[in-house]
């Protein structure tokens, strides 16, 4: 069924250069990149806050950012977070393998940076559509918010919404899932309070030795509604600890029925292990259960088509690219089904590392810039999880430290590909963007491009 509207016109703001659509991590980065280039930048956020899975998902902490000798994934991303660490009094300021996050911390670090650089953003404003100028270039999105349906209009847009949505509303090809149309599972994460300190160190590693028995003895105990043993704790401050733990299973982030089930058993999910860790663990005793994420944390969704598509083959290889807009190392992480089948040993969880690998000291691949280029649109960038890739990798690319370095090189990118004769984003000199980048702070080995 369908129903025409009866009012036919709404009003149109053309005042942008630059709009950058979603504001988790990778929108945040687009946002600073592109206002500090110099282009009239907006930040549309559907949200209260910005920051995505890193406050509204409450992602305990960015994780493996290191190749042993240098933090790789620089720029932004470095800035922020060692701005955010200078906070956390318990963190080492030199850490840079696991870094927790403190959620109220960060959201104003986020708001602190996009303004400074000279961003408008408009919370709690959605986009829920697109209107095409023609084949490959968006004319209008629409964005939904407290003064109804509103048309903007830009050079460039950078689709930072985590799913694609602009490219995907574009009418445009894209990857969804394995072959099998089947999910990498989504956690609902959570924090707590009034922990013991002094009793977490034989809880807090569940996955090695004398840490992995409290998990394990509620699971074979049978009396919760627990299935798996995916468990990670961090704390972000006193008697204060946040949880990436527990699988729910079949939740489409692209479909709001799917989704609006699995926030419900996600929350569902929190309290069981909340309870079980509540009599299992003495540390845990007395802890209180201050907070379920207000955002479904979400491994994977839409992956565009873009001008090259990166691959486990890569990951294999340590590639490097002529174009390559940042350097990233972190495990190909694939949560499975599988996972909620164990051994003694190991959790199944590690099969995706087991067969993939970890890299060694001074080793990370180089992420071109044409993973960001839809291959069938002209004014639009993508940044974050969705980029064009394969499943495996997308096990690697999709953290959130990778997704600010994206979102990074994509915000300067759409100001340089708006400063062109005729704009598009398949033009725009990467030898230029790369030079800006590494002025700003980015990792970028200078390769000889005559290798290439």
């Amino acid at each position: 069924m369908e129903y025409t509207l009866k009012k036919n016109t709404i009003s149109l703001n053309e005042e942008y250069e630059v709009i950058v659509c979603g504001g988790g991590p990778a929108g945040v980065a687009a946002a600073i990149s592109a206002a500090r280039e110099g282009a009239k930048t907006l930040l549309l956020e559907g949200s209260s806050v910005l920051g995505g899975m890193s406050t509204n998902g409450l992602v305990n902490m960015f994780t493996n950012m290191t190749d042993g000798i240098r933090n790789v994934y620089g720029g932004i991303a470095q800035k922020i977070i060692n701005r955010m660490k200078s906070y956390m009094l318990h963190v080492n300021q030199d850490e840079w393998k696991t870094v927790p996050i403190d959620f109220e911390r960060i959201k104003q670090i986020y708001d602190q940076e996009v303004t400074a650089a000279g961003a408008t953003v408009l919370f709690q404003s959605t986009v829920c559509g697109v209107e095409m100028k023609d084949d490959r270039n968006i004319d209008v999105i629409l964005v939904s918010n407290k003064k109804g349906l509103t048309a903007y209009r830009a050079k460039v847009f950078v689709d930072c919404t985590g799913d694609a949505d602009l490219y995907a509303w574009a009418d445009k090809e894209f990857e969804l899932g394995d072959e099998t149309g089947d999910f990498m599972p989504a956690t609902m994460c959570f924090t707590l309070t009034n922990v013991d300190d002094y009793g977490v160190p034989y809880i807090e590693k569940p996955y090695g030795g004398k840490h992995r028995d409290m998990i394990h003895r509620i699971l074979d105990d049978g009396k919760y509604d627990i299935i798996d043993d995916h468990y990670v704790m961090k704390k972000i401050g006193p008697r204060t600890y946040t949880f990436n733990a527990g699988h729910v299973f079949d939740v489409n982030a692209t479909d709001p029925e799917s989704l609006s089930k699995g926030l419900m058993e996600g929350r569902r999910l929190a309290r069981e292990l909340h309870d079980a860790f509540r009599e299992y663990a003495p540390a845990m005793a007395c802890s209180y259960l201050v907070q379920t994420s207000p955002m479904m944390g979400i491994r994977e969704s839409r992956r565009i088509i873009g001008d090259y598509r990166f691959t486990v083959q890569d990951y294999l290889d340590r590639s490097s690219f002529p174009d390559e807009v940042y350097r990233g190392k972190y495990q190909v992480d694939i949560h499975t089904r599988e996972d909620i089948k164990r051994d003694d040993d190991v959790t199944k969880k590690t099969d995706s590392v087991v067969q993939y690998g970890r890299y060694g000291e001074g080793e990370s691949y180089g992420v071109p810039y044409r993973c960001l280029c839809p291959r069938d649109l002209d004014n639009v960038l993508v940044a974050g999880r969705t980029i064009c890739s394969d499943r495996a990798s997308n096990g690697t690319l999709r953290v959130m430290s990778s997704c600010l370095c994206a979102g990074e090189a994509a915000g300067m990118a759409a100001k340089h590909a708006c400063d062109l004769e005729q704009i598009n984003i398949h033009n725009v000199d990467t030898q230029v963007l790369r030079r800006r980048l590494m002025e700003e702070g980015a990792y970028l080995p200078k390769y000889d491009t005559d290798q290439f």
